[in-house]
């Protein structure tokens, strides 16, 4: 993985951190964690300025967002609680799970978006909530901003400060990352294999 991601942006530079960055938020494999710190460790040698890497980056996981935004505006929160009355056990959630989280949501949704885009997985599914409870875009997309500014530049910085040591370290990221997917996999399936319909 950390291949592709490597040539992706050494064919597109800035573009391909943001299309990787993109691609994040919708097919949650390819991680930021994994992307970020190789686009700031690349700036090391001069490919690109690290200022460009955190623009890209934050641009490009901000379009991401708005898939899922839309998404939850579109079904409403009617429509997700059908979602997961039908399809509740692979999403592993009832539909009391929706309510709780709406409530939630209307209670603290600045701070959940904020905080949110901070968090790996959250990350992604937090802007499906902002769009059912139909939190006005520029306000989501500032909360998102702030968020996912902070999380990039994190990230980056942390490649960028690495220096030449970001190829010894990196020499562990991917078997790393293939770990965590793998046990995040099993999760799901132990979740899926245990759910129990909830009682009407």
């Amino acid at each position: 993985m950390e291949a592709f991601v490597e040539s992706m942006m050494q064919k597109l530079g800035p573009v391909g951190i943001g299309l990787l960055m993109f691609l994040e938020n919708v097919f949650p494999p390819i991680p930021s964690e994994l992307i970020m710190p190789l686009a700031g460790y690349l700036a090391t040698r001069g490919d690109m300025n690290i200022a460009i890497v955190v623009i890209a980056g934050t641009l490009g996981s901000l379009v991401g967002t708005l898939p899922w935004y839309y998404l939850g505006k579109r079904l409403g929160h009617d429509g997700v609680r059908r979602f997961a009355s039908r399809h509740g056990r692979w999403l592993t959630m009832h539909p009391s799970d929706v309510d709780a989280a709406s409530e939630r949501f209307k209670r603290h949704g600045d701070a959940s978006v904020l905080v949110g885009r901070l968090i790996p997985t959250v990350r992604t599914l937090i802007s499906v909530p902002a769009g059912v409870a139909n939190m006005p875009l520029g306000r989501f997309l500032l909360f998102s901003t702030v968020g996912t500014f902070v999380w990039t530049t994190a990230l980056a910085m942390a490649g960028y400060l690495l220096g030449q040591a970001y190829e010894t370290v990196s020499d562990y990221i991917d078997p790393i990352s293939t770990a965590v997917l793998v046990g995040l996999v099993g999760v799901y399936v132990y979740r899926v294999a245990t759910f129990k319909e909830e009682r009407t």
